[in-house]
């Protein structure tokens, strides 16, 4: 009979409010990144999803998910409803097995805890595809649908202990390669394409307004991720451990990946570069983060951050405006780590992750796991790209996805949420009342200034 075990329970705890904290610090890279017209929207499209997706979780979210993962005969397409509103996890009632998340020692609850922070930030992450021209009131709705039809499915495919694309597929994806980023990607390049172009696209800038929020949105993410894939170990262990260490080992060569595809591409590295490069770094190493070797993640690092700098030129060769470069870094991240597994998953070096998985093409795995590899993350491209659309399309000619084209060009901030960041007209009047007292001092020290020889003779 499984049993609490308290140093996981904290562990898991722990982990859970590290993800959390990555939706603010999405909410911050994004934001910084978005002109300034339209920084508090971004903020608040990150923030809503906190709250709506928690609601959703805890009425059907997890069941759907989770909700027989404790039952090796359930379905693999979906957990069911057995567990709505977060009936019997305590207990086990509905499956005959206690409140423990199967030998880890961990309550149902813990897990529900650390699952919904996954939830949360995936559809944050599609916001990036859609700033500058996204009505609040359709962001929020179209959250709440895209959780319900395609989040949590995926998350029981990919997660639950019998979802088809783990115990079938035996695809390897620890922390969310597929679920998240392969995920939010797709339904990010679906909204783009419904929601169309900014007005002023290639021809007015928008560069980035506060490339320390871009930084300090990095670090925030960067910081919170350890609890994203070495708590999803669930157990504070060697796994967990080489699971944190291979994490930051990518992410390290990630940024000089795209660093050095900067210096080719402009000839300069770049701030928002050297950020960038540490999330696709993050992202290609969640879902292989427990199944290379430290050196296998230097590859699992070095080869998206470089290859993602380039991807992100993929909305101007395919003309879709994907403002904040959700396709190139999340959604090609995403695949290019989930694919990598198959060439550089070292089981006798750190142990495989349990479900089945094969030793890569690089370890004498042959092409086997390459191939479960390709499988899940076209399974998951497929499903989100096609069901994103079309609930994006539904969206948007009901309620409205996107403001209209005054609203868009006075700023969405000041259009949908009746503020502005930055007090721009009281910002002008300091500086004019400013400038007014220097030109009293100086001409107050001036009178006092004894008379120049010059002077002296004109007198």
């Amino acid at each position: 009979m499984p049993t609490l075990d308290s140093g996981n329970t904290a562990w898991v705890l722990a982990s859970s409010a590290l993800v959390l904290l990555m939706t603010p610090g999405l909410a911050f890279f994004y934001g910084g990144m978005v002109r300034a017209k339209s920084v508090l929207n971004m903020l608040m499209m990150n923030f809503i999803c906190i709250a709506v997706v928690t609601v959703a979780w805890v009425l059907y979210g997890w069941s759907v998910s989770f909700g027989n993962a404790n039952d090796a005969n359930g379905s693999g397409f979906w957990g069911g409803l057995t567990q709505w509103g977060m009936h019997s996890i305590a207990t086990g009632a509905s499956s005959g097995h206690p409140g423990i998340y199967g030998s880890t020692g961990v309550p149902l609850f813990a897990v529900a805890c650390f699952q919904l922070m996954f939830a949360i930030i995936t559809p944050a992450l599609i916001s990036g595809a859609i700033a500058d021209r996204t009505k609040f009131v359709g962001w929020t709705v179209y959250v709440i649908g895209w959780v319900t039809v395609i989040y949590f499915p995926v998350a029981h495919w990919v997660f639950s202990p019998n979802g088809f694309i783990n115990a079938k597929l035996h695809v390897m994806d620890f922390a969310g390669g597929t679920a998240v980023h392969i995920n939010a990607g797709a339904g990010a390049l679906a909204c783009a394409l419904v929601v169309g172009k900014r007005v002023g696209y290639k021809k007015d800038p928008m560069r980035p307004h506060n490339v320390p929020f871009v930084m300090l949105g990095a670090a925030l993410l960067w910081f919170g991720w350890f609890g994203f894939n070495a708590g999803s170990a669930l157990t504070a262990s060697g796994q967990a451990s080489v699971v944190f260490l291979n994490t930051q080992v990518a992410t390290c060569t990630a940024v000089i990946g795209w660093l050095a595809a900067e210096k080719i591409q402009h000839g300069k590295f770049t701030t928002v570069g050297a950020a960038s490069g540490a999330v696709a770094g993050l992202v290609a190493i969640t879902p292989a983060c427990a199944s290379v070797s430290p050196m296998g993640a230097i590859f699992v690092g070095l080869i998206p951050g470089f290859v993602c700098c380039y991807a992100v030129n993929l909305k101007n060769r395919f003309n879709f405006d994907d403002s904040l470069d959700v396709v190139g870094v999340h959604l090609v991240g995403g695949i290019l780590g989930t694919l990598l597994i198959g060439l550089f998953a070292d089981p006798i070096e750190v142990g495989a992750y349990t479900n089945g998985a094969r030793e890569g093409l690089f370890y004498g795995g042959g092409l086997d796991q390459l191939w479960a590899q390709t499988e899940g993350a076209a399974i998951v491209f497929a499903y989100s790209f096609v069901v994103s659309f079309l609930l994006a399309l539904l969206v948007h000619k009901t309620i409205g996805l996107r403001v209209t084209e005054e609203a868009e060009i006075t700023g969405v901030d000041q259009t949908e949420h009746a503020e502005t960041a930055y007090d721009w007209g009281g910002l002008s009047g300091s500086l004019h009342r400013a400038a007014v007292s220097l030109a009293a001092a100086t001409a107050s020290a001036a009178e006092t200034l004894p008379a120049t020889s010059e002077e002296k003779v004109e007198a």
